[in-house]
């Protein structure tokens, strides 16, 4: 079977082509206007969808060595994500799939970061925990299966990803400010700056990087007042020991409340996904954790982190195979649903 999947749920659009599950292309178009206003505007995100969407599917066949008519299957993202981005991809995807009359699978954004350690070999076994950290989502999932799943852990607030850009704005990183976070926290110290670790001994699984972020905000306020408003203030041994300790505290609290969910859960295998999967201190120091306590950490192939095509493709080919219907009326959808039901009708 030829899948082709399609992935322009945010700021990046994303084309793959999955034959037999081996993954022949997986193009990636990102956006980076949005840098110059700190943060993803939609409507200029939706346009550019627009712009973009029919030279990266044409790319993926073309890399693929395939022509449309071969395609079997179709998929794009429901959501969650920017409506207007999300239906660019949707429709697209429904208009080439009614061409061809072939099936169409909407695909849940979250789900398919959940498989995208399956990309590739070695992948987790069924049941396997699932910790999903983006910009706009912090999720522990368990996944028994394909299409059979429940989420034991949700942030309340602040995503660790949102966390980590609003803290890399007050530092004068720019939009994302994750990426230079990650880069200076290798350079400092993490036990310079005792932030807090929110919930870590709440009991349950569920996160809060809230009040993380503002933490390091009244620091900022105390120690470096001047750096709001002029960030070549903060001498760089300063930062870079801001970085690291504000990064420690995030990793802290995602890798122990991920350690105490599969204990709970009794599982062996986790799996990390995300854009904030790509963050090297949370991929190094969950896999050490995990190996301590005999358990199998799969981190993603550092193409399949942020958002991309090849993820949609391979979960809509694991649920074709499951037997799931698609429908030319699925809607799209701004917001998660916590127990990743498919809005597909």
């Amino acid at each position: 079977m030829t899948v082709l999947g399609i992935e322009s749920s945010c700021d990046e659009t994303s084309a793959a082509v999955l034959r037999d599950g081996a993954l022949l292309a997986n193009i990636i178009s990102s956006q980076f206007f949005h840098h110059a206003y700190g943060g993803i505007v939609p409507e200029l995100a939706s346009r550019a969808h627009v712009r973009a969407i029919v030279p990266i599917i044409r790319e993926a066949l073309a890399e693929a060595g395939i022509s449309l008519r071969e395609v079997d299957l179709v998929a794009a993202t429901q959501g969650p994500g920017l409506i207007g981005s999300l239906l660019v991809g949707l429709n697209t995807g429904k208009a080439i799939a009614s061409s061809l009359g072939v099936p169409f699978l909407g695909v849940h954004h979250i789900e398919a970061h959940m498989f995208s350690t399956f990309l590739s070999d070695p992948h987790p076994d069924f049941p396997f925990l699932s910790l999903v950290v983006s910009g706009g989502h912090t999720l522990l999932v368990h996944v028994r299966g394909v299409a059979d799943y429940q989420t034991v852990g949700s942030t309340i607030d602040d995503a660790a990803g949102e966390a980590f850009d609003k803290v890399g704005k007050m530092l004068g990183f720019g939009f994302p400010g994750g990426p230079e976070i990650d880069r200076r926290a290798a350079l400092g110290a993490a036990n310079a700056i005792p932030f807090p670790r929110p919930l870590l001994d709440s009991g349950d699984f569920g996160f809060s990087f809230s009040g993380l972020k503002t933490s390091v905000l009244y620091y900022l306020r105390k120690h470096h007042r001047d750096a709001l408003q002029d960030h070549s203030a903060i001498p760089d041994d300063t930062l870079n020991d801001i970085c690291a300790s504000f990064q420690r505290a995030v990793t802290d609290v995602l890798i122990t409340k991920t350690l105490r969910a599969a204990d709970a859960l009794g599982v062996r295998d986790i799996a990390l996904a995300g854009g904030v999967s790509a963050n090297r201190e949370l991929r190094a120091r969950l896999t050490a954790a995990g190996a301590r306590e005999g358990r199998r950490v799969f981190v993603p192939d550092a193409a399949f982190t942020t958002d991309n095509a090849a993820m949609i493709a391979k979960l809509a080919s694991m649920r074709h195979a499951h037997g799931a219907v698609g429908s030319l009326h699925a809607p799209a959808f701004a917001r998660v649903s916590p127990d990743m039901r498919h809005a597909t009708a």
